[in-house]
């Protein structure tokens, strides 16, 4: 396969970001194709049965099977790597399985883990339930408090997991704080950065370890596909994650990963767009709702922190009713414009209630001490016009007595 001119890290690493969101990564057959190609294949031919034996033995570079090695798939890699500011990606068929083999590839029994209190369902599951049965102690913290972390830590802790901004209660970490205090004990940090993507936040420029993606979400952008990814250095991603994942295969699809591709061509158009929207809505919330969670405005408890932090508030934020779940049930029910759906990312506006769905299976005490109550609703701003989705909203208020 040749590649195009000008497609080695250090040239590529000197793009701009827009830059490498178009091109990075970019291989090209014989043909010169323009856009990146669709490898729809599972297993790769041999010249000779000696080329077969050296590749698998690392002798030979080239591919030998599709769970492992994809050109489409290697394309997305890297474009996502360049992005990050990593060393090196490795992409996974969902989110969940990104989340997932990122812990067990470096946890195993007798570990410690201390994870954020506020995290998407499934992820609180992972640090709940999934890793105890494997010998993995976990605490959780409230990642708002970098002395939190610090308090939890154990002679066996190796591994700090969070997201910022937190899903769906918008928690922010401190980033820098939290990652200082993980480094100086030896501690590998993993970030959840979905909501924010590397468009608006690069957690490695702050000591972040590794940073891990449902691409599902911001990256793909249209509501398409499934896929994950899972970004660090070389030797943590070739020696820690690539055994894992090798040999379990949680494989993204060479189809999938020519969707994200495109997707993130116009990630940060659609983002800041997105986030600059969201800002207009939360504002106009803010005057008829008990309490907006958003980032971007001033409101936000750590607003100051977001904004050293992220380049704008995100597409995503949260508001809480006070008539619990009837009211924010009627609420989704009056919506004319705006879909009741859990995704996020989506370039349609979406809006769900968290405790009856992302986090429906998330016991009652656990969801209120992650600060989710029965009023509390989620909203992904898309790409309609900002005044058109303040209609909606302001009718289906209305609906509800607000």
């Amino acid at each position: 396969m040749k590649r195009k001119t000008g497609q080695d890290r250090s040239i590529t690493s000197q793009w701009r970001p827009a830059t490498q969101a178009v091109r990075g990564g970019t291989a090209r057959s014989e043909y010169g194709e323009t856009s990146e190609a669709l490898f729809l294949t599972s297993g790769y031919c041999y010249d000779r049965a000696g080329d077969a034996a050296a590749r698998f033995a690392g002798e030979q570079e080239g591919m030998t099977y599709s769970r492992l090695q994809n050109p489409t798939v290697e394309m997305l890699e890297q474009r996502i790597a360049l992005l990050e500011g990593a060393e090196a990606c490795r992409t996974m068929a969902s989110g969940m399985a990104a989340m997932t083999a990122v812990l067990l590839c470096q946890l195993q029994a007798g570990d410690h883990l201390v994870g954020g209190r506020a995290a998407f369902g499934s992820c609180r599951w992972l640090t709940d339930t999934l890793l105890p049965k494997f010998g993995i102690a976990t605490t959780v913290v409230d990642a708002r408090d970098p002395q939190a972390f610090l308090d939890a830590v154990r002679p066996e802790t190796k591994v700090f997991f969070f997201e910022t901004p937190a899903n769906p209660t918008m928690d922010v970490a401190d980033l820098e704080a939290i990652c200082a205090i993980a480094r100086e004990r030896g501690i590998t940090t993993v970030v959840d950065n979905a909501f924010a993507t590397p468009a608006l936040q690069r957690p490695m420029d702050f000591g972040a370890d590794v940073t891990a993606y449902s691409a599902t979400k911001m990256m793909d952008g249209q509501g398409r596909v499934l896929a994950g990814a899972v970004c660090g250095t070389e030797d943590f991603i070739t020696n820690t994650l690539l055994p894992f994942t090798r040999n379990t295969g949680p494989t993204l699809s060479a189809f999938n990963a020519w969707v994200v591709l495109k997707g993130l061509e116009t990630l940060d158009l659609r983002i800041h767009r997105q986030s600059e929207s969201a800002l207009k809505v939360a504002t106009f919330l803010e005057g008829r709702v008990p309490r907006v969670l958003c980032p971007a405005l001033p409101s936000h408890p750590q607003h100051e922190l977001a904004m050293r932090q992220m380049k704008a508030g995100g597409s995503i934020f949260a508001l809480e009713l006070d008539g619990g779940r009837e009211q924010a049930h009627g609420l989704l029910d009056a919506l004319e414009l705006i879909d009741i759906s859990n995704n996020i990312g989506d370039s349609r506006s979406l809006m769900t209630h968290p405790a009856s769905t992302t986090h429906a299976g998330v016991a009652e005490d656990k969801r209120v001490e992650m600060g989710i109550g029965e009023g509390m609703l989620r909203l992904n701003v898309g790409l309609e016009d900002a005044d058109d989705l303040i209609d909606d909203l302001d009718q289906a208020l209305r609906v509800v007595g607000l």
